[in-house]
C-alpha cells in the first residue's frame, strides 16, 4: 500500500497529532525531528509549542545558531487524505565536518505504524525537490548500516554509495561537486 503525503513546516494546530506519532515511537530515535534524545520530546501542548518555534527558527538564514549548528528546513510527513502524522524529515542546509562524515543533508523517520508503505520514499522524493530549491547539489543522506529498509529508500530516490563510515552507509543525489571531509 502507498499512501499520499504532503510535508507540512511545524505548527501548534498539530500538537495532537504530533504528540500521538511522538508516541508511536515509543522512545526509538526521531531522524528529522529535531529531537536529540526520544526522552526528551515534547510531551505537552506547550512543550510542542516551543519545538515548534525553534524548528521554524532554524529555517531562518537570519537566525543566529548555536556553534555546530546548521540552519535546516523541517517538515512533518502527514497523510494527504486522513491528515494523519507520520513521521519527520529534515533538510540541512549545509554540512559541517560532523555531518558530512555521520548525519548528511537529510534525515528523517516514519513512525513504526506507518512503515512500509512508501512513506519514506515519497517524503524522500520531496525533501529532495526542496533541497533542489535551495541549491544543495549534491544531498549527502546517510543511514545505520543496518537499517536495511532505508538503505532500500535511498537507493530506490537514486542514492549512489560513496562508502561506509563507523557504521554510517553514506549516499550522495545529484551530479554537483561533493563535499569533501
Amino acid at each position: 500500500m502507498s499512501r499520499t503525503i504532503r510535508l507540512l513546516p511545524p505548527s501548534v494546530s498539530r500538537t495532537d497529532a504530533y504528540l500521538e506519532c511522538v508516541a508511536d515511537f515509543a522512545g526509538a530515535s526521531m531522524d528529522g525531528s529535531g529531537i536529540v534524545d526520544p526522552r526528551e520530546a515534547p510531551v505537552t501542548g506547550a512543550a510542542v509549542a516551543e519545538l515548534v518555534a525553534a524548528r521554524l527558527a532554524e529555517e531562518d538564514p537570519a537566525t543566529v545558531l548555536a556553534q555546530g549548528w546548521v540552519h535546516c528546513t523541517s517538515r512533518w510527513i502527514v497523510d494527504a487524505g486522513t491528515d494523519e502524522m507520520l513521521g519527520f524529515i529534515a533538510t540541512r542546509h549545509r554540512l559541517t565536518p560532523y555531518l558530512l562524515e555521520q548525519g548528511g543533508h537529510i534525515g528523517y523517520s516514519v513512525r513504526p505504524s506507518a512503515r512500509r508503505q512508501g512513506v519514506a520514499f515519497a517524503a524522500l522524493e520531496l525533501a529532495l525537490a526542496d533541497a533542489e530549491e535551495l541549491g544543495i547539489d549534491p544531498v549527502l543522506i546517510t543511514c545505520d548500516e543496518d537499517n536495511h529498509g532505508s538503505r532500500r529508500t535511498i537507493e530506490k530516490a537514486g542514492g549512489r554509495l560513496e562508502d561506509i563510515r563507523e557504521g554510517k552507509r553514506r549516499y550522495w543525489i545529484g551530479d554537483g561537486r561533493r563535499q569533501q571531509a
